[in-house]
């Protein structure tokens, strides 16, 4: 089930990164007391009590007058207003109330969407309250005063986020089609690979990066089976971000792969991979979603007998934590292999929803510890117990131990890789879950 999207909006310096990461529990946004720094991860994944969220902090806005102020606040807000289930709207108590305040207030009433107002800076609630009230102006309901820096108030506004939040019970049981993001850096080929599934030009393609603006759904039937495909705008470095807009295109592309069970990678024969693809294709593997690599416009690319091989291993060598994920290599212009992308799609789904019994599991963990002995610390040697599937979407795995702390990641990784021998999971990322338990 698709979590709940929570955007984060405000002027500059109000504290917004400041507030993304003391929810989000660790220092991932970089802080700074000048407008438009955000420049490091802007999403992560949130709990509170029993709900659990996507975050995504909106900051980055580089002012140079007031007007553009205005104008990229209007854009950061109506991309929040698009994109997410909920807007954290931020304010400070120590600038006060401030016009641009309210005429994102404004675009946020008119929206339907549900806000939380949020007043940061708020150190001492006896003296500062008056100060709050203030912002009853904004008529976008109750000021929650809070102070992200010191950590105050945090619960009283997520206890308000929650009751707002809404639920989404039994939603993918619903749909059953696969969803499949398409996602990638700018003028890759992305609403080309789309235009070729469809037949038909219904995504706008254009040699300027970043012509897709929106997250676009569209659902295609091959051999009775109906899949939806969602393309995203293209992800770019972040020294080549020019408009605030394409900023934002990680918002859609967080907010598409978190709808879909499948991530669709594409990379541009002619550039080669990138450390930006290895960006973008992490935020679908932290998410445990199917992932394909997608090589298009290799019809451009002068060939020999080993540049298919010579490129396979150059795009292993950087997306090195994706191992697990096929390759293909494809054409928009001649068609290439495009049939085989539905074969992928299907073995992936397949694979995201394979169950493995518990007995056989255990004969695997067992022949896998025979082979290559736990390590130990100090004296003390790792038992491995037990081991059972929990769930799907992706396979998830429990493996009951003495003592977590000697469950080094390389010997996680080895059981996972024991798995994978036997059962392939291609296509999907596995997750391995160590818990404690005391030796009989």
């Amino acid at each position: 089930m698709s979590k709940p999207i929570i955007a984060i909006v405000g002027r500059p310096n109000v504290g917004k990164s400041t507030l993304f990461n003391a929810l989000a529990g660790e220092r991932i946004s970089i802080v700074q007391d000048t407008p438009g720094v955000t420049r490091d991860r802007i999403y992560a994944d949130c709990e509170w009590l029993d709900r659990s969220f996507t975050l995504i902090d909106t900051g980055g806005i580089e002012p140079e007058a007031k007007d553009i102020i205005l104008q990229n606040m209007r854009m950061q807000a109506q991309i929040a207003i698009d994109t997410a289930d909920l807007i954290l709207f931020l304010t400070d108590v120590k600038q006060g109330l401030q016009d641009a305040d309210s005429k994102v207030a404004d675009m946020l009433r008119r929206s339907g969407k549900p806000v939380v107002l949020v007043v940061n800076k708020v150190d001492n609630f006896a003296k500062q309250m008056p100060d709050v009230y203030e912002f009853y102006n904004l008529g976008i309901g109750d000021p929650h005063p809070v102070s992200a820096a010191s950590r105050l108030g945090i619960g009283d506004m997520l206890d308000a986020v929650s009751e707002l939040l809404p639920v989404r019970e039994g939603e993918q049981d619903e749909d059953e089609r696969p969803k499949i993001a398409i996602i990638g850096k700018p003028n890759v080929g992305k609403s080309s690979i789309i235009n070729r599934l469809i037949g038909e030009n219904r995504v706008i393609v254009s040699d300027i990066a970043g012509t897709t603006r929106d997250a676009v759904d569209t659902t295609v039937r091959h051999n009775k089976k109906e899949y939806v495909f969602i393309d995203t705008a293209g992800l770019r470095r972040k020294s080549n971000i020019k408009e605030e807009i394409e900023r934002f295109s990680v918002i859609r592309a967080v907010a598409a792969v978190e709808r879909a069970d499948i991530a669709m990678l594409v990379i541009d024969a002619a550039q080669g991979v990138t450390e930006q693809d290895a960006k973008i294709a992490g935020i679908a593997h932290d998410r445990g979603k199917g992932i394909l690599i997608v090589v298009n416009k290799w019809d451009l690319v002068e060939k020999d007998n080993s540049t298919m091989k010579n490129t396979e291993k150059e795009i292993r060598n950087t997306l090195s934590f994706l191992s697990y994920a096929d390759i293909i290599f494809i054409s928009t212009v001649t068609g290439q292999r495009f049939m085989r992308i539905y074969d992928e799609i299907d073995l992936i789904m397949a694979n995201q929803n394979l169950r493995v019994s518990t007995g056989v599991l255990n004969e695997i963990m067992t022949e896998a510890t025979a082979m290559k002995q736990p390590p130990s610390d100090k004296g003390k040697r790792l038992k491995l117990f037990y081991i059972t599937q929990v769930s799907v979407k992706p396979p998830t795995f429990v493996i009951f131990v003495n003592d977590k702390e000697l469950m080094h990641f390389s010997y996680s990784r080895y059981i996972e890789n024991c798995i994978r021998e036997t059962f392939g999971f291609k296509g999907t990322s596995i997750k391995i879950i160590t818990r404690e338990r005391k030796e009989a």
